[in-house]
């Protein structure tokens, strides 16, 4: 590791981008009466000055001028759709806003002693599926290590590679074998530690089984194992690179963050030593199981690519599904012609695989980072007893402080409004599986679990993968069956945000496909949950249908209000003043969140350019519908350079902010004032957007790339063609005996690959002699 953790930031800083590097405050701070009774009073106006404009100004249309022409009549009925549309989602926001001020004001943090005392009874194991396909390895080490300094007893974290197996690129083969060291390099790491704490506690449990009385020696040693940890942590913070915010993160709160709570500790043990005071012999065993199980975790990496009885499908869900699977049983690995498989043993022997079952599991992307509580207070929610059909529990993750450009900046922003968001999703039952992070309940898992045979091998699917956004799905599903999700009111959670344009098309593009799916899914469950008595909110349904469905009807309205020329005569003050209610929330929300309250006109025309995108996801869930072909995986990319955008989403902001433009020009001479001025607003935000987010020389860049590189055909390197070898009249018993026919003897088996042992020789005078 580098001895100097200061290090250049790869990526320049640009301007506007943000200073601050200090994250918000895990608990959210109680929310004032006077805020709670604003945001009702938003709900309220904003309800009232909708039934206000379709009332006054569109009914007194038709009672005054009556069905003059079929025109008005067609613009007029599409106009209020399209308004009611975008002022349900805006009421929608301001629902959920008002429940997550609800929970805030409620929750009350468990105390430290609480939740030692409830582990030391209870111990429920948890396993860390990381899974990671092509990350880089850097990225990898920071999510596994916030995961493996969980203060949490049986924790076991398993690395999910997914990268191609035997990779002829030389870079992705180094990058690879990287990879597959992470877990050794990290569980090597923490053996130091792991052995000294694992022996205090064994001695202290000693004296305890002696009912040796505590006195200050107990105290003090102790309270020097707490300076211990403490010191072993801020030594391995001083020893990490800082090459950006994410890093800083991670040093700063991951590491010296669990470093200061346990000097925390340590002082508090110290203070009560100067007093001649000891602590119950209970509290002291708490604390020295707190430091055994905060360095004792077990890592293991796991490539399900390496076997040929799992499922290959290219996405997250049956990366998790194969693992999974397997999970508590024994298997003998055989080799095929197509590849190693794993057959099911009852007991597991020398070279067995062995994979342990769990009673929770924690999914965690691999660009992500947990707090050091996160497991030990979301599981000890699980287990209350009101709790106990609670399947998924998570805190929605938040942004990393001090994005270097202007584009991660804004990202964060809508992510930290969309952790508020969520949060109130879970005060009116609505919460969805966020799935950068979640603990989840294995037996909920096990209810939903689809499994089928390919190729005769069992594939079993507990997350779907019919579409890319498979905890939504999954969270239908998990209703369906009587669970419910919940949303930990804190922030334990952090996640990156796409530092440029392109890898924030890739991102957003994936998150507006698969909605319009899986809305036939959520009525059948409505259906379902009637019919067994339950009552549904009308809170819940419309929050739910609003989370999956609101990017189709934003998207195709805004379309229809940027293109179309509607008459004059529709538009009204009172339609912009049912918008501001939102746009006030959504101000004070930014500030909350540390963020500036004129970032809503950014946003504004964040969205504006992001429009193309979010229509070509709500297309791509369309042309799923129709031909029942899966939408392939799109990862986001993950590189310290810019990912350059494709041509179309390029193109398509510079036709908006022209349409605008020719638009506000049209209008002006109509003397349609209304028009032009809302025109004249797009089309200055889009061009602010465009110059901020994407950048001019950025854009010509990308365009020059997009027009010219369907001329260019990469010439692949020559080879010599080799000598035509006769056909080998040898009989491939191998692949006869495998598949049954000599269909198979036609594929190329892995040098690698044994299919069978060599039989020993055979002593022929000794048969003779017999």
């Amino acid at each position: 590791m580098p001895k100097n953790p200061t290090v250049a930031p790869s990526r320049r800083r640009q301007w506007g981008a943000e200073s601050r590097l200090e994250p918000l405050p895990t608990v959210h701070p109680a929310p004032s009466d006077r805020k709670i009774a604003l945001a009702r009073l938003a709900i309220v106006a904003t309800v009232v000055f909708w039934l206000t404009y379709v009332i006054y100004t569109i009914a007194r249309q038709f009672i005054n001028n009556g069905t003059e022409s079929f025109r008005f009549t067609m613009e007029a009925i599409s106009y209020v759709i399209v308004v009611t549309f975008l002022t349900f989602s805006a009421l929608m926001y301001l629902i959920a806003r008002h429940g997550a001020f609800q929970r805030f004001r409620a929750h009350a943090r468990v105390p430290r002693a609480e939740l030692d005392r409830h582990f030391a009874d209870n111990q429920g194991s948890i396993t860390v599926l990381v899974p990671s396909y092509s990350e880089e390895p850097d990225v990898v080490r920071a999510t596994l290590w916030s995961a493996c300094l969980q203060e949490y007893p049986s924790l076991r974290v398993v690395l999910l590679l997914d990268d191609p197996p035997f990779p002829d690129d030389p870079d992705a083969a180094a990058q690879l074998s990287k990879s597959r060291q992470l877990t050794e390099e990290i569980q090597r790491e923490l053996a130091a530690p792991r052995a000294r704490f694992t022996d205090a506690l064994s001695v202290f449990e000693s004296r305890l089984r002696q009912q040796r009385p505590m006195g200050i020696t107990e105290l003090a040693d102790l309270a020097g194992q707490y300076q211990w940890a403490a010191a072993w942590l801020e030594n391995k913070a001083d020893n990490e690179q800082r090459i950006d915010h994410v890093d800083e993160f991670f040093v700063t709160q991951v590491l010296q963050g669990l470093a200061g709570e346990l000097q925390l500790t340590a002082d508090a043990l110290g203070a009560a030593l100067d007093e001649n005071m000891v602590p119950p012999a209970t509290r002291l065993h708490e604390l020295y199981r707190r430091l055994a199980r905060t360095f004792d975790a077990e890592l293991s990496t796991f490539e399900r690519k390496l076997y040929a009885s799992v499922s290959h499908e290219a996405n997250k869900a049956m990366n998790l599904n194969a693992y999974i699977g397997l999970m508590g049983g024994n298997y003998r690995p055989e080799e095929t012609p197509d590849g190693t498989v794993l057959r099911p043993v009852t007991h597991a022997g020398a070279g067995d695989l062995s994979i342990p079952d769990s009673e929770y599991l924690l999914t965690l992307d691999a660009d992500s980072l947990l707090l050091r509580d996160y497991c030990l207070r979301l599981v000890y929610l699980l287990e209350q007893k009101d709790n106990a059909r609670v399947a998924v529990t998570q805190t929605p993750y938040s942004s990393f402080r001090g994005a270097s450009t202007r584009i991660e900046r804004l990202a964060g922003a809508t992510t930290d409004l969309q952790h508020i968001l969520h949060q109130g999703k879970s005060y009116y039952g609505a919460t969805f599986w966020v799935g950068a992070n979640a603990v989840i309940r294995k037996a909920a898992l096990d209810d939903i679990v689809e499994t089928e045979t390919e190729g005769g091998f069992t594939v079993k699917r507990y997350v779907q993968d019919r579409t890319v956004i498979e905890d939504t799905e999954s969270s239908i599903d998990l209703g369906t069956h009587g669970w419910t999700l919940v949303n930990y009111p804190e922030r334990l959670s952090y996640s990156a945000t796409p530092p440029d344009f392109g890898s924030l098309v890739v991102q957003r593009r994936r998150w507006a496909n698969g909605g319009l799916l899986i809305m036939p899914k959520l009525m059948r469950q409505m259906r379902e949950r009637r019919a067994r008595g339950e009552t549904v909110p009308w809170t819940e349904f419309f929050l739910r249908v609003n989370y999956m469905t609101s990017i189709t009807w934003a998207s195709f309205g805004l379309v229809f209000l940027l293109a179309y020329p509607y008459d004059s005569r529709l538009l009204s003050p009172v339609v912009l003043l049912a918008a501001v209610p939102y746009f006030l929330a959504m101000g004070s929300d930014l500030r909350y969140s540390g963020y500036k309250f004129s970032d809503i006109f950014r946003i504004y025309g964040f969205n504006l350019i992001l429009l193309p995108v979010n229509l070509a996801g709500v297309l791509k869930s369309l042309e799923q519908a129709i031909t029942s072909k899966k939408i392939p995986f799109a990862r986001t990319p993950k590189v310290r350079n810019r990912t350059a955008t494709p041509l179309l989403y390029v193109i398509a902001p510079l036709i908006i902010i022209g349409f605008s433009a020719f638009t506000f020009w049209r209008d002006l001479n109509a003397g349609n004032w209304g028009n032009a001025a809302f025109a004249a607003f797009n089309m200055i935000l889009a061009g602010l957007a465009l110059v901020s987010y994407i950048g001019i020389w950025n854009a010509i860049v990308d365009i020059w790339i997009g027009v010219t590189s369907p001329l260019f055909v990469e010439r692949k390197p020559t080879k010599q063609k080799a000598e035509t070898e006769p056909e080998s009249t040898t009989l491939d018993w191998r692949a006869i005996l495998y598949y049954g026919d000599d269909s198979g003897s036609h594929r190329k088996v892995r040098d690698s690959i044994v299919f069978a042992e060599m039989l020993p020789p055979v002593d022929e005078t000794r048969e003779v002699r017999s």
